[in-house]
């Protein structure tokens, strides 16, 4: 038998929900729909069946090394140095750049100035290295700031 034309089944009603559900219910925002993306074609068919490597770009990191062996060949031509000693070289002229950096900065700082100038430098040269060592780095800078200034 068919259902009357009349008569329509009774609607169930939901369950009433926790208060506590309602308010999760009404904070959550709608789901926002994302616009379908467009089908890729295969890499093949973009480039025309020629595949591009991509390059790995290194990372260029600072070192004295070429400074040093320099230096090394002006001193002692005939002798040469591994890289494990080449490595110690390198930090021990970072730590010494650092802490030369480190105590211009104070004395700037010390004397109000916003400018690290060769005076600062010198100063700091006599504060953190030991005697002879001091003099003979300040006659080397001060040789090397008057070459440069005069070219």
């Amino acid at each position: 038998m068919a259902p009357k034309a009349g008569k329509k089944p009774a609607e169930k009603k939901p369950a009433e929900k926790a208060p506590a559900e309602e308010e999760k219910v009404a904070e959550k925002a709608p789901a926002e729909k994302k616009p379908k993306a467009g089908k890729k074609l295969p890499k093949e068919a973009v480039t025309g069946g020629v595949e591009k490597k991509k390059k790995r770009v290194k990372k260029s990191t600072e070192t004295y090394k070429i400074y040093i062996f320099k230096v090394l060949k002006q001193v002692h031509p005939d002798i040469g140095i591994s890289s494990k000693a080449m490595g110690i070289m390198n930090s021990f002229i970072n730590d010494i750049f650092e802490k030369l950096a480190q105590e211009a900065s104070k004395l700037a700082r010390y004397n109000k100035k916003p400018t690290i100038t060769s005076r600062e430098i010198q100063t700091a040269v006599r504060l953190v290295l030991p005697g002879e060592l001091a003099k003979h780095a300040v006659s080397e800078g001060t040789k090397a700031v008057t070459k440069f200034t005069s070219s």
